[in-house]
């Protein structure tokens, strides 16, 4: 694990730091991010034009175990990368000069110095703070999804379905801030829109308990909910076949989907085991992975 020399208490509030605050308990309104410029020997504190975005231990009175979060954040990420196959953005926990463990990622929007035209679901359906309000983020469906990348990607057929596997993993492993801003699309080689790799993906009940909703988004664009879901009281099997269908995605291939995850998951405990978390982060992490286990078995 390398060091990095920077403190914590330097960085946060301080060149290349901000923070973005919603009237919604979330993971990701509460970390300071800041941008490091690669240089040859080590990185450069930047206001703009960094190379890569490092999030400090977040200071948060409300949420638990907050030390964990930057280990949280690395192992999901792992996790989705070398078990499930799915692309990610180059991460690794790194540790600052005062002891702390940090996230460190590096911006897939630039390449070779130069900035790769991106936006993030959000930004495709016309969603800001001055148009939908403080949870702008939030005011959306995971079908919503779907049918923007079927609008703004020509090979959606192949995306799609990527997207909906991504929604899946994150109901999985617990990340209820799985909001409009942790999906992208970027220019892929021929010029056309492409899903970006991964990011921001973590076991947020981890460290929000009580969250508002197990998933950050509704399922569906009018609200409803399966017969399931009201008889069972969470998201199971028949929740992902009909989101599978909004997104192209048959049944027969949900359920493909779904036997990834029991199958894979001595490869999950072995890698959470390992992972630099706290027993009681480790716990936690375990026991949300084994509970969503049980729940799309249904």
């Amino acid at each position: 694990m390398k060091t990095l020399p920077f403190k914590a208490e330097d960085l946060i509030g301080g060149a290349g730091a901000y923070s973005e605050r919603t009237r919604r308990s979330s993971i990701s309104g509460v970390q300071d991010k800041v941008q490091l410029l690669r240089k040859r020997g080590g990185y450069e504190v930047v206001e703009s034009g960094g190379t890569h975005i490092l999030k400090p231990v977040p200071r948060s009175g409300y949420m638990r175990l907050a030390g964990d979060v930057p280990a949280n954040g690395a192992l999901t990420m792992d996790i989705a990368q070398r078990v499930f196959r799915i692309p990610v953005a180059r991460h690794e926990l790194v540790r600052l000069a005062d002891g702390e463990l940090a996230y460190l990622t590096e911006r897939f929007d630039r390449q070779n110095g130069r900035k790769i035209l991106q936006e993030d679901f959000c930004q495709l359906s016309g969603r800001s703070p001055e148009t939908h309000g403080a949870n702008y983020k939030y005011d959306a469906s995971y079908e919503e999804l779907a049918q923007l990348v079927r609008r703004f990607c020509p090979a959606h057929a192949v995306e799609n379905p990527k997207v909906f596997f991504l929604v899946l993993f994150n109901y999985v492993f617990s990340n209820g801030d799985a909001h409009l801003k942790n999906f992208s699309l970027f220019a892929g080689p021929q010029g056309d829109y492409i899903l970006t790799p991964a990011y921001d993906l973590l076991d947020t009940s981890v460290h929000i308990p009580n969250e508002a909703s197990a998933t950050a988004l509704d399922f569906f664009a009018d609200g409803h909910f399966t017969h399931a879901y009201e008889t069972l009281g969470f998201h199971s099997s028949a929740d992902f076949v009909e989101l599978g269908a909004c997104f192209g995605v048959s049944e027969a291939e949900v359920h493909c989907d779904i036997d990834r995850f029991p199958a894979c998951r001595g490869r999950v405990e072995r890698l959470v085991e390992a992972a630099a978390l706290s027993t009681q982060a480790k716990e936690l992490y375990l026991a949300h992975f084994h509970n969503r286990l049980r729940a799309i078995a249904q």
